[in-house]
This record gives C-alpha cells, structure tokens and sequence, in this order.
C-alpha cells in the first residue's frame, strides 16, 4: 500500500505522521493507529499498510514528538536494560490525557483535509500504551470517533482520574477491546469495571482476552503471536467495517 511521511501542526510543534492509503482513487474512512510505549517506526508503517489493505486511510503519530531528540527503543531487549526501561516509563509519562485529546484533533483534522479521505468521523487503535489512548481520544473528542479499538491496552480501569472508564458516558463509539492473558496492566476484575461503566452508558462494546501475552499483535514484541495477531486482524476488519464502512 502507499505510504507517505507528512508533518502536522500541532498546539505544541509539529508532528511527523506516517499515513498508509490503499490501492486507488478512494476516498475512503480515516483511522489514526497508535502506536505502543516504543513509539512510532518500521513494525508500525507496515501494520498501518496492512490496515490501509482493508481499506482505509491509516495515520501513525510520533507520539513522542514534543521531545524531539527522543531515540527509538529496542522492543527485543527495552525491559531488560533497566537504563532503557527507565527512559521509556519516563517518556510514557509524558502523554497525558490532555494531550492525547488535544493531538487526536489534529490529527482528525488532517485527514478531513485528505481529498482521499470520506466523512468526519474515525476510528481508533492503538496497543498498550496506544490502546489506552484510543479509548482516552473516544471519551475525550466524542464528536470524531465512530470505533475505538484496543489491544493488549493497560490502565483502561484504573484507579487514576485520568483513566479511560470514567469517560464512558461521553463515548458515542463502538468500543472493542482485546486483552493480554495474565496482563497486569489489564486484569478481569478491570475488565469488569470497564464492562460496567460501558454498559451502564449505553455503549456498545466488546470485551474479551486472547490466549496470549501483552504485546501478542505488534511484530518486533517478543511475546508477539501470529495467531492471536490475525485474530487482531479479523476483529478490526470486522468493527471497522461496521462502524466506518
């Protein structure tokens, strides 16, 4: 699929995007893909091209733009450098919820402004540290986000006023979430309190654990599995498709 790099104004700089398109004259829908706590770089640009595949116009932000000598992590071995694993907490810090609302309406604009992109309503995804964004951007820019998707996501029902649970009531999307098996950062009882804050908001929504470990989608994680990484597939093919057409 094409691929391009494109650079976005932001209230705080500019921010290097890489947006995916399919085959073709479109338009199509808009997704912005969050990337997990390593931040942008190759693994991600080649899931964004498998996305676009499906049809749509995929976005990846450098969520880490604001720091802009930041080095790229080595998912292989991040958490066994304590030095590397330190930095990149430090860094995951630094995206508040404020800010993931606030860069989201850039990039929602950006691709209302793509001649190749249909509508002005999108979807979200995101991993880990992604996934937690893109439920933050659907409570938090309601109005421009038609799905939020989730996988291996942490923090998603935590005891933190910034968690994403607390904005169900100002989700209008179609929420999917998938989690890790013996994920820490996303435990069954915090499924559960998600399940309820979502239900009781009315939003329509799937919870569910796949037979994997966190990091199971995303190519260069250790833990990654094919099998649970298609399943990843299938359910945005499938929530995407509904939600976006």
């Amino acid at each position: 699929m094409p691929t391009s790099t494109e650079t976005i104004t932001t209230a705080d700089g500019t921010c290097r995007v890489t947006v995916a398109t399919p085959d073709g004259a479109g338009p199509w829908p808009g997704i912005v893909m969050y990337p997990d706590a390593g931040g942008a770089r190759a693994t991600f640009d080649e899931m964004a091209a498998q996305l676009a595949g499906y049809g749509y116009v995929v976005l990846v932000p450098d969520v880490y733009y604001r720091d802009a000598d930041w080095a790229p992590f080595d998912m292989a071995t991040v958490f066994g450098d304590e030095a590397e694993r330190r930095r990149l907490f430090g860094m995951i810090k630094t995206i508040t919820p404020d800010i993931m609302a606030a860069d989201a309406a850039a990039f929602f604009d950006h691709l209302t402004a793509r001649e190749d992109v249909i509508g002005d309503r999108f979807g979200t995804t995101g991993y880990c540290m992604g996934g937690r964004t893109s439920l933050v951007v659907a409570g938090r820019v309601p109005e421009r986000v038609a799905a939020a998707m989730s996988f291996h996501g942490g923090g998603l029902a935590a005891d933190d006023p910034g968690s994403p649970h607390l904005l169900a009531g100002e989700i209008k999307a179609v929420v999917y979430v998938g989690g890790a098996q013996d994920d820490a950062s996303f435990t069954a009882e915090q499924a559960a309190t998600l399940d309820r804050a979502l239900t009781a908001a009315g939003v329509e929504h799937t919870i569910e654990f796949y037979s994997a470990a966190h990091g199971f989608a995303v190519p260069d994680n250790a833990p990654y599995d094919a099998a649970a990484a298609q399943r990843h597939w299938d359910a945005m093919a499938a929530v995407f498709g509904r939600a976006l057409g």
